[in-house]
């Protein structure tokens, strides 16, 4: 028995051995292509075409790669630019698709029943089978504005988000909610001080994974609203490629000052990506 029990811990022993080593590669590799954009931002042209991931030296290292593309970026209209469409859009998702995913699991029926997976089916369609006919259609109507792309990414983020939401609140027990009726307490009381409260980690899930989806988004706005004093941080970093030229230098100082925000905001969220996803599933 003790030569059993050895040979299982040894066993186990090896497992997390080989895991991490897993881990650690995965995460070298996932990291590689950051590393490279980080040195490269404090190199000049030069630099980059003579060693593209080995350290700046003292003919090719600067720091005007930044204020350079600091103020070719128009960092801060670009940055609000950016910072109101992913608000605005993330909190509309959040509030239609909770509300709506609220209403098909407890109102039982099979007209929800298919509602909801229209919604699950429609994830499967890539974006590029709509792109052209969106842009028509949108060009029709009128609203190739930001307050149009905002309607967009509604349209577009509200089926994974509904799908998550709905799997979430099945697991909230209906008691609760029973209790806050027979209290005379109205639906949209019961929703926003009932249900709103307990789904705080999934809201945090959801609004994370938009965040990061929206604020990186780079094709849609493009087709919508690539217009001078209305492009995002993405769309402006475009403007370091040319057709005969591309400002590797100055992109890749760029590129680091658009993800930096959206880095920060992932730190302090990571924890409740998993905590809400498990919730949901297991609660």
């Amino acid at each position: 028995m003790a030569e059993t029990k050895n040979v299982k811990r040894d066993s186990k022993g090896a497992q997390r051995i080989i895991m991490g080593a897993a881990g650690l590669f995965l995460g070298c590799l996932f990291l590689f292509p950051i590393y490279i954009l980080v040195l490269n931002s404090f190199k000049n042209t030069k630099g980059i075409f003579t060693d593209v991931i080995g350290f700046p030296n003292a003919a090719t290292f600067t720091l005007a790669n930044y204020p350079n593309a600091f103020e070719a970026l128009e960092y801060i209209r670009s940055f609000m630019n950016s910072l109101t469409i992913t608000v605005i859009a993330t909190v509309l998702i959040l509030l239609i698709s909770a509300m709506a995913a609220w209403v098909l699991v407890r109102y039982k029926t099979k007209t929800s029943k298919i509602i909801f997976f229209l919604f699950a089916a429609s994830m499967l369609i890539p974006f590029q089978c709509v792109m052209l006919p969106l842009v028509g259609f949108a060009s029709r109507i009128g609203i190739m504005n930001p307050q149009g792309l905002i309607f967009m990414y509604m349209g577009f983020g509200s089926s994974m988000s509904i799908v998550m939401f709905h799997s979430f609140i099945k697991n909230i027990p209906e008691e609760l909610e029973e209790a806050a009726t027979i209290d005379g307490c109205g639906s949209f009381r019961l929703f926003f001080s009932i249900v709103i409260p307990l789904m705080r980690t999934i809201l945090i899930t959801v609004a994370v994974l938009n965040v990061m989806w929206i604020w990186n988004d780079y094709l849609l706005p493009s087709l919508i609203i690539n217009k001078p004093g209305w492009q995002t941080l993405p769309l402006k970093t475009y403007l370091f490629f040319g057709q005969f030229a591309k400002r590797w230098d100055l992109a890749s100082a760029g590129l680091i000052m658009c993800i930096i925000p959206i880095i920060i905001f992932y730190l302090c969220c990571q924890k409740y990506i998993v905590k809400g996803i498990t919730d949901g599933a297991i609660k």
